[in-house]
C-alpha cells in the first residue's frame, strides 16, 4: 500500500505565498479589511481611509474629538488587530 503524507491545503498555500514573498502583503491587506470589525461601527463610519507604511497602520478619522480618544488606546488595537489576522503585522498605529 502506498502511504501518502497529507498535509493542510491553508498551510500548503501559504507556505506557497511565502516562498514567493507574498504573505506579508496579503497579511497587510487582511489588517486593513479587519479595521472596521476590530474597531467597531461606530467608529469604522468616521473613519476614511486605512494604510500600512512601516509597520504603521495609519488611520485618517474625520472627527477630531476621536482622534485623540483614540490615540490613548492604540497599543490595544495594535495588539486585538495582531491578533485577528493571526501575525505580528504591525507595531504602531497613527490617527491623523
Amino acid at each position: 500500500m502506498f502511504r501518502k503524507e497529507v498535509q493542510n491545503i491553508r498551510d500548503l498555500i501559504m507556505r506557497n505565498l511565502r516562498v514567493q514573498g507574498l504573505e506579508t502583503p496579503l497579511l497587510q491587506k487582511r489588517l486593513v479589511e479587519a479595521w472596521p470589525t476590530v474597531a467597531g461601527p461606530l467608529i469604522a463610519r468616521y473613519t476614511q481611509d486605512a494604510a500600512i507604511r512601516n509597520q504603521t497602520l495609519w488611520i485618517r478619522l474625520s472627527n477630531p474629538a476621536l482622534r485623540a480618544d483614540l490615540s490613548m488606546r492604540r497599543q490595544d488595537f495594535v495588539r486585538r488587530l495582531n491578533e485577528y489576522v493571526g501575525s505580528q503585522v504591525i507595531t504602531d498605529i497613527r490617527f491623523c
